[in-house]
């Protein structure tokens, strides 16, 4: 241990700063407070998490971030329109349809996106900028207890190169402050600079990364009889047939097929009654018709529901326009076919909604019988 503490002193360069180290977050606030207070400029405070306030209390004003970012926004909206404008009214005029050669609206995806572009460029190389990144290297790390500043301690750091920074003052400062340990920071007496054999990585890995270029600018407006490489082939090649072509697989040469007798339209099966009318389709019908049907048509299926009376109320005043439900009773609904009311259910007509999507097949049916009972409990009410 006294070895290797020996081999780091005397490596150590010049003194970069000092850290205290705090056991709480109120006494780590309370302290850059009275640091702001004390006009230092060059020091920082580290936190395992996120410490709310503690930008108020070491006076960090707000970042100039968003008014670079605004600007150049701006700039690539203003550049998108120029652009677009000098394109297209300008340069190449293109009357497409005798729409105009120049309008704002159908330029605005553009505009949009190179807002966009220059606005994230814009924050993502100037907040780099602003940080002084990339370091390659922080003398904190040097630290063996500043190592806690990940888990469970936070520090406050004073820089050197700060005007106000006196080593003897500094210390009594943190220790008066509440910092459990005071310790001082030196930069390493190495060089800086990456070590040669990351460098030479780099090297290769650049000229690595140079060989697809090359590739593409070889076959650059060169011709060749040899298919281009398919990396799946079977998306990319797909055995199909042609409207109208021919072909060796089936024994009449055509590759347009008729369909196979009994192929029906997606939708369009046809759906059969069923062949029994008992108590339990009736009493089943009875609920469907209550619950979708009644409100307009009535529980006697007369059109007399709370719906149609409630509207041709309002129409009769003249606050709405209403189509009066049909009475299932007359005698054009007795004559209908049990597939046309069944059509009617599914489709809806006129006014009507359909109800294919929220009723079953076999409640539709269910219900065309229970209209049937309905209109044999009626007879010529509806006339």
């Amino acid at each position: 241990m006294e070895a290797s503490r020996m081999t780091l002193n005397n490596k150590n360069g010049d003194l970069y700063g000092t850290i205290g180290e705090f056991e709480d977050v109120t006494t780590l606030c309370s302290a850059a407070e009275q640091i702001r207070d004390a006009g230092y400029s060059k020091w920082d405070c580290h936190t395992p998490f996120p410490v709310h306030g503690l930008d108020d209390s070491m006076g960090i004003k707000m970042t100039k971030l968003p008014w670079f970012v605004l600007v150049m926004g701006a700039t690539g909206c203003g550049l998108a329109v120029l652009m677009q404008w000098w394109m297209n009214a300008v340069d190449y005029p293109y009357d497409i349809s005798g729409k105009p050669i120049w309008s704002l609206p159908a330029n605005v995806p553009i505009i949009f996106e190179m807002t966009v572009l220059f606005s994230a460029f814009t924050t993502f190389f100037t907040m780099w900028i602003l940080n002084g990144l990339p370091r390659w290297y922080n003398p904190l790390f040097r630290s063996e207890r500043f190592a806690k500043a990940t888990d469970d301690k936070f520090f406050v750091a004073i820089e050197a190169a700060d005007p106000m920074y006196d080593a003897s003052g500094v210390h009594g400062l943190l220790k008066s402050l509440g910092a459990t340990a005071v310790e001082d920071v030196h930069h390493s007496s190495e060089s800086p600079n990456l070590p040669s054999n990351l460098k030479g990585k780099f090297v290769v890995l650049s000229c690595l990364a140079l060989v697809p270029c090359a590739m593409v600018y070889n076959s650059y407006n060169k011709t060749t009889t040899k298919p281009r490489p398919h990396l799946v082939p079977n998306m990319d090649q797909q055995d199909r047939f042609r409207a109208q072509g021919q072909t060796t697989l089936f024994e009449d040469g055509r590759m347009s097929r008729s369909w196979i007798d009994g192929t029906v339209a997606q939708g369009e099966l046809p759906v059969e009654r069923p062949a029994l009318v008992n108590e339990h389709v009736l009493n089943r019908g009875q609920q469907r018709f209550n619950i979708y049907c009644a409100s307009c048509h009535g529980h006697n299926g007369q059109g007399e529901g709370p719906v149609a009376v409630r509207a041709a109320s309002l129409a009769d005043d003249g606050l709405a326009v209403w189509v009066a439900p049909s009475n299932m009773t007359l005698e054009a609904y007795v004559q209908q076919t049990d597939e046309q009311l069944f059509d009617t259910i599914t489709n809806g007509i006129r006014t009507m909604p359909g109800y294919g999507k929220q009723i079953t097949v076999e409640d539709r049916w269910a219900i065309v019988a229970y209209i049937r009972a309905l209109q044999i409990a009626q007879p010529g009410e509806g006339n």
